[in-house]
């Protein structure tokens, strides 16, 4: 008799090959994501929303003696504001291009749809505006008393400010959105030129600082111009291939050789501009203009930039001053990552960009302390965020 043959079992064939499928069709979904059908619109993905109030971070540069130190908000260097006593003595006026969009605020007493709130007080985009104009020149008056600021503006601009604190000059000129960095060379220009012209009536010699109006002056900046007697103006540069030289920060001297000299410089910077810039970013024509001119004549600068020293050099018959921007153009994302912190010897904060809301909390810090070092902790350990406002 035979021996009957074992009967062997089917596997079920189906699961089994779709579990071999399965990282198939994934690998494959990966190179090839879903995309809607012609025709089906998506709305875009939002963008992050930024926080309305500050995020405190860690202090950059902890582990360096050259740098602030910091334990929570409270700064273990001493950083002083000069003070009549130890200042330079030099004169100095600063010099701001300001040009409002919305000239009229609202006056119905409503809080506006736009507004946004910093500490106890609200504000709509044009109160916005001025509060930075604001307290630009308050941190001027409290580190740089015998200083006086100047806004140059579009002659139909309608705002006001405190006569005490600073004077409003009208230079025409096209002072729209897209075209302000070009018009702001154009009124550099015409501002010097009417300097010149007023040279010889004037008392005493008075140099000039042409800044962005979101800055704030921490410390008397007058070395520049008793350090170095014989540089007609200085430039502010960062270790920043793309962007070298920042245009926030032009020092000039105040005699007539200085403002001349300044004059014929900012005259081939607009010259680059419109030739070769036009068509950049709206707030980046004139730094790149300003780099092409520095290049042209001064190749070997670019190569001192990523010393943080500052160094001399003439540029077309203009004996030009090379300041760090890590001690007078320090900027808060930039000194968590390529300054380390904040230098002990730091002059000049600017909160470009969307770290203006923090320029504001500062000074609220600071009007209610008195104590510039801890309010540099605030700015230190708030600054790496980009904030709404």
């Amino acid at each position: 008799m035979a021996t009957p043959r074992p009967r062997i079992r089917a596997v079920p064939f189906r699961p089994l090959l779709l579990f071999l499928l399965v990282p198939l069709i994934y690998s494959v979904s990966r190179l090839h994501p879903w995309a809607p059908e012609k025709g089906v619109c998506l709305p875009p993905p939002a963008a992050p929303k930024r926080p309305d109030r500050l995020v405190l971070g860690p202090a950059a540069g902890q582990d360096r003696p050259d740098r602030l130190q910091c334990q929570g908000l409270k700064a273990l260097n001493n950083i002083g504001i000069s003070t009549e006593g130890n200042s330079s003595g030099e004169h100095i006026s600063f010099v701001t291009v300001f040009a409002t969009y919305s000239s009229v605020p609202d006056g119905d007493g409503k809080v506006p749809s736009d507004s946004v709130t910093v500490g106890n007080h609200s504000y709509s985009k044009f109160e916005r505006s001025m509060a930075i104009l604001n307290t630009f020149t308050r941190f001027i008056k409290v580190s740089m008393p015998r200083s006086n600021v100047i806004i140059l503006t579009d002659p139909d601009s309608k705002f006001s400010v405190n006569q005490g604190s600073a004077t409003l000059l009208p230079i025409e000129g096209n002072y729209s959105r897209g075209n302000l960095m070009l018009q702001r060379i154009k009124s550099y220009i015409a501002f010097l030129e009417q300097k010149l012209v007023e040279l010889d009536r004037m008392e005493g010699l008075n140099h000039f600082v042409l800044t962005d109006s979101d800055i704030a002056v921490v410390d008397d900046l007058g070395d520049i111009f008793k350090k170095y007697p014989h540089c007609h103006l200085a430039l502010t540069f960062r270790n920043n291939k793309g962007q070298p030289l920042n245009s926030g920060f032009v020092a000039i001297r105040g005699t007539r050789d200085g403002i001349t000299k300044a004059v014929e410089f900012f005259k081939q910077v607009l010259e680059a501009y419109i030739l070769k810039y036009t068509k950049a970013s709206r707030m980046l024509g004139d730094q790149l203009a300003l780099a092409w001119v520095v290049k042209s004549h001064l190749p070997s600068a670019f190569r001192k930039f990523s010393r943080h020293e500052t160094f001399t050099g003439e540029v077309n018959g203009a004996s030009v001053l090379f300041l760090p921007c890590a001690v007078y153009n320090w900027t808060p994302p930039e000194g968590a990552g390529q300054f380390h912190g904040m230098p002990l010897d730091v002059k000049v904060v600017h909160f470009k960009g969307s770290r203006k809301r923090l320029m504001l909390e500062a000074w609220n810090f600071y009007n209610s302390t008195y104590k510039l070092s801890d309010m540099l902790c605030l700015i230190l350990r708030s600054g790496r965020t980009k904030y709404d406002f």
